[in-house]
């Protein structure tokens, strides 16, 4: 895969770190209020979505995940979600609570996030540390319910 493809840059690209609670609500508000084409949801280490999501299949994902971080991210603070812009996002990280790692970059392998949320569609991202089970299993069940 080209370093130069689109999807990778906006992978590297610079993102803001949502910090409170409140703020994940104001983003995913802005998630849900653009529903142009859609959002690609790309569970990382699961083939990469060729459809986008809108409408209810997007509203129970973005609830989903927002039910899950909360849930075990037993924090007062959010801090491992990061979009491209809080205001017009394209682009959104989302780390899974029990597979942070470090998350700031200081070690020499990252770990990569669990689902990301974007306007374009996903390539298969090269897994640096694979994807805990438990989640392939809960990411699974979310879409055998869907239909």
């Amino acid at each position: 895969m080209s370093e130069e493809h689109p999807y990778l840059q906006a992978f590297r690209g610079s993102f803001s770190g949502i910090l409170r609670w409140h703020q994940l609500d104001a983003l995913w508000k802005q998630v849900l209020a653009d529903h142009g084409n859609g959002w690609y949801v790309y569970a990382v280490g699961e083939e990469p979505p060729v459809t986008a999501l809108a409408g209810e299949p997007l509203n129970r994902v973005v609830r989903e995940l927002d039910e899950l971080l909360r849930r075990d991210h037993d924090e007062d603070y959010c801090g491992i979600v990061y979009a491209d812009d809080m205001h017009k996002p394209s682009y959104v990280k989302v780390f899974d609570p029990h597979n942070l790692g470090s998350t700031c970059g200081s070690s020499g392998n990252p770990p990569l996030p669990g689902w990301i949320l974007s306007k374009m569609p996903p390539i298969n991202l090269p897994a640096a540390l694979p994807q805990p089970n438990s989640r392939r299993r809960w990411w699974q069940k979310l879409f055998t319910h869907a239909h």
